[in-house]
Order: C-alpha cells, then structure tokens, then sequence
C-alpha cells in the first residue's frame, strides 16, 4: 500500500520507483490467466512464460504494489515455525519435503537472477537463529536435530558467533541463505515475462472468476479475459469465499529501518524464538560512495484488524533493536505488512479446494513469502502442464491438518468473537470528534459507519461492514487504513479495497 493508500513507506519503495500503470484496455484470450503481481504471480508468470504458455497478468494496483513491497525480504529455508514443529505436524518426511521446497526456492532465484541479469542486490548470506530468553539450549539443540533430519545442510551450534548476539547464548549458524531486493527482482522478472510474450496489466481489478467452458475472468472496467487455467495469486485468495480463509489467519507485522555505519552490522539474516518472534538483516547502501546501511528490523505481530497500537509497536521495536545494535543512528523507515499464516504452518499452494480444477491458489506465507512464491510458481506450473511434483500433496490446500486442529479451532473462535463488534457502540459518539486525517467507527442506529475527516477536514463515511463476510472493519491509524478483524480485507480511508478476501470497496453511506 502506497501514497493515498498507507500512511508508511518500506525501504524498498522509498530506493525504487513505481512502475508505471499499464491499464486494460481490451478483453483477451490466453492460456493462463494470473491475478496478483507480486512475488508468487510474476514468478509464476515466468515459469510459465519460460514453457511457452501465453500468460495474462492482472493485478489491482501496480506491479508489486502488496505485500512484496512490505515484505523484509530473507530468503531462507529455516521455517517460521521451526522444524521441531513441522516434523511434528507433518512427519520426517514432511519436514524433509518442506526444508528441500525452499532450498529449491531459494536455488531457483538464484538462478534467475543470473540467466536474466537482474540487478537486486542478490546475494547468499548465513542466517543465525537465536533462542528465546525463556529457553533452554536444549530446545535449542532439538531444533538443529530436526532441520538436520529434514536435509538443512551445515545447521552448526555456535557457543560465541561473531555477529550481534540477539539474545546471550549459543545460537544457530544456517549456512546458503540469501537476500534481495524484491522490487528490483520483480521489474527484472516483468521485463523477462515481456520478452517471452506474457502481458501484465495493472490498476485492473478484478471482479469475478467464472468456471464456463473456458475459464472467465472479469473486470472492473468491463473487459474479460478468457484462460484455460487461472491462478490467484492476491496474497489471500479473492475468489474463495470460506473453505481455504478458514485455514489461515492474518495478521499484521511491524518493520523499521534504520541507518547505521557502513559495514557495522555484519550481512547476515538474523532471527530469534520469542513470541512474539523478530528477525533482523542488512541493506548495503545503493552505491559504494553511500556511508550507511539500513538496519532493517521486524516483529510485534498481532491479528490484523485486532488492534491500532501501531505507534507503540515501532516504539518497542527500535527499544529492542538500539539495545542489540548500539551503533544505530536514528529511525529511517517505519512500516506494517500483513502475513497470513496457516494452521499448520506451511503455504497453501495448488488447485482451490471445491473449484473447477484449472483454478490454482498460492496464499498462506506464514511470513515465508519470497520462498512460499517462488515455491507456488514451480508447483503450479508443474500442475498446469501435468507433470508430478513431490510438493503438491504437502502444500495442498484440500489437506486435512488433524494435528494442527487445535490451532483451527482456536482461530475460528476469534473470528466469531469479532461479529460482537456489531453490538459494541463506536469509537466515538459524534463524527465532531474525529481529528483531522484520522478514522474512526460511528454507530447510527443499527448501522455502524466507518468515518475519516481528511487533512482538510473533510468528512467520509462508508459502511462499517467487510463486504467479504460482513465482519466490522477497525481504523489502522499507521497505515490509514480499515483493516477486518475476521479474514484481514484492508481498505484505503476512503473506503476502496486493496487487500482481499473483499472484492468490494465499503458501501458509501449519506451525511
């Protein structure tokens, strides 16, 4: 989210320019249909393209204009929840597909960035995993069995790492992890898809997914695109009312970026155990004249929609961060993004459960999202063109995840909770206590309204209510933006979408 958008603007926005818009302006016919430019549509796109597959793209805004412009951007095979857990959930084998997945993934961007010459700043670092100060290093011990038994290559106890500790103790050393810049991947990857013949249009939103005998997409200016395969790609799928959002959550995660002296912090990718967890990296100033890097730090997670302490959360971020790294200079950036994380940890990715079969997903990034893309762009590819995948049984989104039923139910009683927000009063009693460039929610009558007064004082309202499945949507005073608390549909001040499950922008409503 960007400028009328979002209140924030990530480091990879601020050091890239937008790409320009390339409206629709016609219907068409291809051979695959991608909704979403972000990491997991265009990589899908180039595979796809790289097979000889005439492939559309569509997305709402501007090419890696969502969460990849948030995102922090590691590229690693330790899983976000830790292969103690995976194995747990999944069993040896699972763990070893999931751990080989991302190895992949990370090998195959790799490998892009050198076929097509992209310039990204793409580079393999170490990734050191820190235990929690409640901890033992015991349960730090069984993590590193369980990444070894699921084939993480050179996971070594270190008792004394020479890099910033994040908390005291033994940590983890990971080697062959990696870094890049995502929008810099992405404008190489959308000139490659070009060059093969793929189109991407963007400020194109889509409307409806229609199974005929072809499949039909639909657009808001009208036009309609007719595919044989379809892939959704929005970071939550648009075109799934229920099934697939009943299996993940969303919530919302905090960064800041900070300067610090040129080559003070070691390049690595650093993260540790707490609850909530942090993770840290390096980015190298643009030229080699530049006298700072970016300390980029990230955590402070909570459901989207659930909260609007943003303030707050960048607040105990830099605490956290200028007491491990001493040599930061002041706060450059400060932004949020949305993960959303299954229950039983590992992405969504395949034909959409209860669709016609040429429809394919990619959601549930679990904070993985680079690797969960990239991942999504091998296995739907291979699914398209009817080859095996060893990954397509693990990250099916039909799978039953028995073991993490405690984590489906826990979850979906918080969403069923929020619809108390219909009985609650508002924010505030009177629309005359709203400041300016702020939102706030305003009960009149039965109806609950969702108000922002602009800097120049001028008063919007639109209905409270998520189009989606009808949750009451809450103000996000960092992002200025209205977030649902249910299944994370985001909206823009004045009420326009741009996040999904919704399709739909809020109701306008009269004064």
């Amino acid at each position: 989210m960007r400028d009328e958008n979002s209140g924030t603007e990530s480091v990879w926005t601020a050091s890239w320019p937008t790409l320009p818009l390339r409206p629709l302006n016609q219907s068409l016919e291809a051979d695959v249909c991608i909704v979403g430019a972000g990491i997991a549509g265009l990589s899908t796109a180039y595979c796809l393209s790289c097979e000889g597959k005439s492939v559309v793209v569509l997305d709402a805004g501007v090419i890696g204009g969502g969460m990849t412009e948030r995102t922090t951007a590691h590229l690693s095979n330790v899983i976000d929840d830790g292969y103690v857990e995976i194995e747990r959930l999944h069993g040896e084998e699972g763990a070893r597909l999931a751990a080989e997945s991302h190895t992949a993934a990370i090998t195959r961007i790799d490998t892009i960035v050198t076929a097509e010459r992209i310039d990204c700043d793409f580079e393999r670092v170490d990734g050191y995993l820190f235990q929690a100060p409640e901890q033992s290093g015991e349960q730090l011990e069984q993590e590193r069995l369980a990444a070894l038994r699921a084939g993480v290559v050179g996971v070594v106890r270190v008792e004394h790492p020479s890099v910033p500790a994040l908390e005291p103790g033994t940590c983890l050393r990971i080697p062959r992890q990696a870094q890049f810049h995502p929008l810099k991947y992405l404008t190489g990857l959308a000139q490659a898809i070009g060059r093969c013949g793929g189109q991407i249009f963007t400020d194109c939103h889509v409307e409806t997914v229609k199974s005929e005998k072809h499949m039909r997409i639909e657009t808001r200016p009208g036009h309609v695109i007719t595919a044989h395969s379809v892939v959704v790609a929005t970071n939550t799928p648009i075109n799934d009312m229920v099934v697939v959002h009943t299996k993940q959550a969303p919530y919302t995660t905090y960064v800041i970026g900070a300067s610090v002296p040129k080559n003070s912090v070691p390049t690595a990718l650093y993260w540790d155990q707490a609850d909530p967890y942090h993770y840290v990296r390096i980015q190298k100033g643009a030229t080699a004249a530049d006298s700072q890097d970016i300390l980029i730090v990230g955590g402070e997670d909570h459901k989207t929609g659930q909260a609007d302490d943003g303030e707050d959360r960048h607040r105990r971020l830099e605490q956290w961060a200028r007491a491990r790294f001493p040599m930061i200079q002041q706060i450059e950036y400060r932004w949020s993004g949305q993960v959303m994380e299954p229950i039983d940890g590992l992405g969504l990715i395949g034909r959409n459960p209860g669709d016609d079969p040429n429809v394919y997903i990619a959601t549930g990034d679990s904070g993985m999202g680079m690797t969960h893309g990239t991942i999504a762009a091998m296995l739907i590819t291979d699914l398209i063109l009817g080859r095996p995948n060893p990954w397509a049984t693990l990250y099916d989104p039909s799978r039953k995840s028995l073991k993490a039923a405690g984590t489906f139910v826990q979850e979906n009683l918080n969403v069923v909770a929020q619809y108390g927000d219909w009985l609650s009063s508002g924010d505030v009693e009177s629309e005359n206590q709203i400041p300016k460039g702020t939102g706030a929610i305003l009960r009149q009558g039965l109806q609950k309204l969702a108000v922002y007064r602009d800097e120049g004082g001028e008063l919007h309202r639109c209905s409270a209510v998520c189009p989606h499945l009808k949750c009451i949507v809450a103000w996000d005073s960092i992002e200025h933006s209205w977030n649902c608390p249910c299944h994370g549909s985001r909206f823009n001040a004045y009420g326009k979408v741009v996040t999904g499950p919704a399709k739909a922008d809020l109701a306008p409503m009269e004064p």
